[in-house]
């Protein structure tokens, strides 16, 4: 039985596509999460993990205190702030209902914990379509973000590099990570501490604020910034159960 709870809103996507054979053409339409991974790896140690894939989050995440206090940690993974901003019944209906920002930093403020994964609708993500700056999830976040599209696309693939090899999300890991194909570009907040950095840019990122914590992983938790040597590598399931643990303030 979980000792622990964890939700997850994020990490899934609706592909349409446009099949053009001469004069003709079709279209096909598939649907596919990428949570998988990480699941697995918090699930292996002990959290209970509730997944809101991003078109269920829109309507079903939390809108009080009560409902998020269910859950040690929440973790935020490709999925922009419209989709937790903009209930289909205020869009369509002019209907008011709480800000879900508001209420993730109160969250943390009184003991909660946050994690937000990177990808290209994290952080400020392609275009900056995600648009956490000037939020109040920016606020509690342990980096500031940039103002536009804050991709480092790196084809050639980027080594994470071990600065705080003792702290408790990364202790025991080696130094060597398998290299990443891609990650926000992010600053670090001057109360925050690196854990690790790639290319020179924090890549893992904690703070204390308030009577909570979060931290700010730059790249995917799986594809397709994480290719198959990172999702598949030994390390993987510590390093997610470890930042988990330490972010939920609970002891490894």
């Amino acid at each position: 039985m979980a000792d622990y709870s964890v939700l997850i809103a994020g990490e899934s996507w609706m592909t349409h596509s446009i099949h053009v054979k001469g004069f003709d053409s079709f279209t096909t339409s598939t649907y596919e999460e990428g949570v998988e991974y990480l699941k697995n790896a918090l699930e292996k140690s002990s959290f209970a993990v509730t997944f809101l894939p991003n078109h269920v989050a829109n309507r079903e995440f939390p809108f009080s205190m009560e409902e998020l206090n269910k859950f040690n940690l929440v973790i935020l993974s490709d999925i922009g702030v419209n989709t937790l901003l903009l209930h289909p019944d205020t869009f369509a209906n002019s209907k008011s209902f709480p800000n879900r920002l508001e209420l993730i930093s109160n969250y943390v403020r009184y003991g909660g914990g946050l994690i937000m994964v990177g990808g290209y609708l994290s952080f400020q993500g392609i275009e900056a379509k995600a648009g956490y700056k000037d939020t109040q999830i920016e606020e509690v976040l342990p980096v500031s973000l940039y103002a536009g599209d804050d991709r480092i696309e790196t084809p050639q693939g980027c080594s994470p590099h071990v600065k705080e090899k003792e702290h408790p999300c990364v202790k025991g890991l080696k130094e060597d990570w398998p290299k990443v194909l891609g990650f926000n570009k992010l600053i670090a907040k001057a109360d925050a501490e690196i854990i690790v950095e790639c290319e020179g840019y924090p890549f893992l990122v904690v703070r204390n604020v308030g009577k909570g914590r979060t931290a700010a992983f730059a790249s995917d938790c799986g594809p397709h910034w994480a290719p198959p040597e990172f999702i598949e590598w030994k390390g993987y399931d510590r390093l997610w159960g470890q930042i988990a643990k330490w972010v939920s303030q609970i002891e490894n």
